[in-house]
């Protein structure tokens, strides 16, 4: 990891419920030693993408991440253009959606909604980048990437995050066979011990694919009449979020989800 991408992978530690780091968390956080951590927060508070309180000495996001943000949104739509397709899947399915991303060999989360239907709801923080292997969004993903894509995420190593995560590469190229064949990823508490998810993948302007469409339910919920239920609506979503970002959906497997609509 060279020292640009040390520097900036400090950023990934911030969220909604975590808005402020102070020096000693950071180094915690990072497992690095508190010289290097300050001079890496020095840097980046000096070109504006963190900025110090004054009373607490910790660091929240800086005024550049604000305006790069602006840039992003503005030449290249996303977040604006997905929220709608992902607010009409919530209140069709009347549950938790979220739209991602891929970045690197993890997905970041885009935009999400909730119509809030029920008194138990799936927790979701934008902030927190999701692997691959343990979420049916990264199924969705990995199902429909090329094989050299795949091979890396496998060999890197799975970690178990709960007891269902597959950590085993096989099985999860076994996996990855029915999702191919469906077009829809399925995933009972692997990244969550209380969440069952259904994930779609998105496809960019060559028909490659870029991220994926969730819709995230407490396993308590998760029923098999509920899951299948909801695949039309689901499919449905994952053709509008494509053509919403200037996709095509790969003509070989473009009935997969046509057919579910």
């Amino acid at each position: 990891m060279g020292t640009i991408t040390k520097a900036i992978d400090l950023l990934n530690f911030f969220s909604r419920k975590r808005p402020e780091i102070g020096l000693s968390e950071f180094v915690k956080l990072s497992g690095r030693d508190k010289a290097t951590v300050h001079r890496h927060l020095t840097e980046l508070e000096e070109n504006g993408f963190l900025q110090q309180n004054p009373e607490t000495r910790a660091y929240g996001l800086g005024p550049a991440i604000l305006r790069l943000s602006g840039v992003r949104e503005a030449t290249y739509p996303m977040r604006s253009v997905l929220r709608p397709v992902v607010r009409d899947l919530a209140d069709a399915v009347g549950e938790l959606v979220h739209a991602s991303v891929l970045q690197g060999e993890m997905l970041s989360p885009v935009v999400h909604a909730d119509p809030l239907g029920h008194g138990t709801q799936v927790h979701f923080d934008e902030a927190e980048m999701l692997p691959l292997h343990a979420t049916s969004s990264g199924l969705a993903v990995m199902a429909f990437a090329p094989d050299a894509f795949v091979s890396r995420v496998l060999e890197a190593g799975l970690p178990g995050i709960t007891q269902r995560t597959l950590t085993d590469a096989d099985a999860v190229r076994s996996l990855l066979d029915k999702v191919r064949a469906t077009g829809v990823a399925r995933l009972d508490r692997a990244f969550d011990e209380e969440v069952s998810s259904q994930g779609v993948p998105v496809f960019g302007a060559l028909g490659e694919v870029v991220g994926a469409l969730s819709v995230a339910i407490p396993a308590v919920r998760a029923t098999e009449e509920k899951m299948t239920a909801i695949l039309p609506a689901l499919c449905d979503g994952a053709v509008r979020a494509t053509r919403a970002l200037g996709g095509q959906m790969p003509p070989e497997h473009a009935a997969k989800w046509a057919a579910e609509t």
